[in-house]
């Protein structure tokens, strides 16, 4: 076990792994960053590190050491800064060294997908909306982050495919629709969802709605149920 500090140990690395993955990231003369398919290079080596466990606590802590171990994964081919991990888990072979990328990976994907949401869920329109509109809007902003930080949604979910359409996106062979566009989509959406709770609303309050506006959506009839 190496004791000291991250920079130390990094010194005493050893290579475990070269994996394929996806990521957005920018390569060689490429002009701008792009989710495509790269190679990582996965390193580690046993670490103890010393801390107090009063660290951003009112009381006081003790002093102890931790034996834990340091991953570095470099995004080869790109200018992107390596991943520095600090794990329980053994990283001591090309198993455990893909293991642990995917695990940090997803859960990434985890944090992402929630920020995500709380973006959509956040917009002004979602005052308005009732119970069923507001889950159908959460249900569906789920399948767009699964969708973008690839959490088992795919392509070929109708839903995706909708929501794309709904935010503009044009079919092409070697590209998928983005976070922009499924945020479109769903902004879109959401607009629709939006102006039928206003109308409901409007419509209770006042037994109905003025005469021009009941006829302009007399011959219009956007489905009841989503």
């Amino acid at each position: 076990w190496q004791q000291g500090n991250v920079e130390q140990a990094r010194g005493q690395m050893r290579p475990l792994a070269r994996l394929q993955t996806t990521l957005v990231a920018k390569r060689g003369k490429q002009p701008h960053a792009k989710k495509q398919p790269v190679e990582v290079e996965v390193a580690a080596c046993p670490l103890r590190v010393s801390y107090s466990t009063g660290v951003r606590r009112k009381q006081a802590g003790t002093q102890v050491t931790r034996e834990v171990w340091l991953v570095e994964v470099q995004i080869v081919g790109t200018g992107l800064e390596p991943w520095l991990l600090l794990t329980d888990w053994p990283v001591t072979d090309e198993q455990s060294a893909a293991r642990i990328f995917t695990m940090y990976r997803q859960r990434w994907g985890v944090e992402d997908s929630f920020k995500f949401l709380k973006t959509c869920l956040g917009w002004e329109e979602v005052q308005v909306l009732d119970w069923q509109a507001l889950r159908t809007l959460v249900a569906l902003a789920w399948v767009a982050a699964g969708f973008l930080y690839e959490l088992g949604v795919s392509w070929e979910w109708a839903e995706v495919q909708l929501l794309a359409k709904l935010g503009g996106w044009e079919p092409h062979k070697d590209r998928k629709p983005g976070k922009i566009t499924l945020q479109r989509g769903l902004s879109r959406l959401l607009e629709m969802l939006a102006t039928q709770a206003v109308l409901a609303e409007y419509e209770t309050t006042h037994h109905g709605l003025p005469p021009r506006i009941a006829a302009f959506l007399r011959n219009w009839g956007p489905s009841q149920e989503l």
